[in-house]
């Protein structure tokens, strides 16, 4: 399941950031436009002896006016962009953390599936050992019945 949202993260995001990145470069290509209109109506001198006209002024401030809301849509977008990569590092964060203790369990079962298998080995050593033992003592005990015998014979003739 992590592994499909980290495949999905990764073919989206980087879309999304060429998408937030053109939206950016659009917002920001109207700002320059906006303060060229800006000096232009800046320049304008329509009254007398060549001198601004308070219409001169308030153009100009209208065009400053359309600047700061231009500047507020980038920092909004800028700030909108800075949410979704915190968003997508976060979900990154929390796969990773999914990710790595699945890996911890799976190493702590293969531990004790490890120790479990060390200890049946253990066990099947020393029942071994018992049977070699035991093997010992029957042929030492055959041996020497059958030396007795022997022995018993030989006197008896």
């Amino acid at each position: 399941m992590t592994i499909l949202v980290f495949l999905f993260l990764s073919f989206f995001s980087p879309q999304s950031d060429q998408q937030n990145s053109a939206k950016l470069e659009h917002l920001v290509n109207e700002r320059q436009s906006l303060h060229q209109q800006w000096q232009d109506s800046e320049s304008k001198k329509s009254g007398i002896f060549g001198n601004r006209t308070k219409k001169d002024m308030k153009e100009t401030n209208d065009w400053l006016a359309r600047i700061i809301a231009k500047d507020n849509q980038i920092i909004e977008e800028l700030k909108l962009s800075g949410k979704i990569e915190t968003a997508v590092i976060g979900q990154e964060k929390d796969d990773y953390k999914t990710i790595t203790l699945s890996l911890e369990q799976d190493v702590q079962a293969l531990k004790r599936a490890l120790a479990k298998r060390d200890k049946s080995i253990e066990t099947m050593k020393s029942t071994r050992r018992t049977f070699e033992w035991t093997t010992l003592i029957f042929f030492l005990t055959t041996l020497g019945l059958g030396y007795g015998i022997y022995r018993m014979k030989k006197g008896a003739k």
